[in-house]
């Protein structure tokens, strides 16, 4: 008796950390789920030992930034109540191609390239930026300029998800908050 006592312990502790693990992706592609949900379904595992059975909420967003970066910015840009998929993902585009190619606030004077856009569709984008041009470039990265990625996704409720990092090095020195700033502060400008 006490031998299955101590089985159902372990099923129990081994249900509740496999549901634990499944809900603690920073992205996930499974479809979004209350949290009601979420505890009904790991609690039917527990109770029948059926193992995890919850389903991963959605995220619905880039991955986060990894602890401590200093090359890397992630954050989200709220539109206006009510606008639609379409308005947000041409906002977005409108402050995208704003950006100056020669770069601002000295950043990004290597110019920059839409690498993707599915706003309208998946609701993604990815522009590489050019940064670090000249000496530094040369000394630390065998004379190629510094390649950033500024990531969007407009999510579920029609939020911008921001992620802007670095591919190299462990500092940026505020190039990727820079850059996030200007966008955001070119969507302020329009209503955001």
């Amino acid at each position: 008796l006490l031998s299955s006592y101590h089985e159902l312990i372990m099923k129990l502790a081994i249900t509740a950390i496999l549901a634990i693990l499944g809900t603690s992706s920073a992205y996930s592609t499974t479809k979004a789920s209350s949290r009601r949900d979420l505890l009904s379904n790991v609690a039917k595992g527990a109770l029948f030992g059926i193992g995890a059975v919850a389903v991963a909420p959605t995220a619905e967003a880039l991955e986060i930034c990894p602890p401590k970066a200093n090359n890397c910015v992630r954050t989200t840009f709220t539109p206006p109540a009510g606008t639609s998929k379409d308005g947000v993902a041409a906002a977005l585009r409108d402050a995208i191609n704003a950006y100056p190619q020669e770069g601002q606030s000295d950043v990004d004077k290597g110019g920059w390239t839409i690498a993707s856009d599915d706003l309208s569709g998946a609701g993604t984008a990815r522009i590489e930026y050019k940064s670090g041009i000249g000496k530094f470039a040369k000394f630390f990265n065998g004379g190629k300029p510094f390649v950033d990625d500024l990531k969007f996704e407009i999510d579920g409720s029609n939020i911008v998800q921001v992620r802007s990092q670095s591919r190299v090095g462990d500092s940026d020195f505020g190039v990727n908050q820079k850059r996030v700033d200007y966008i955001e502060t070119t969507l302020k400008k329009a209503g955001w």
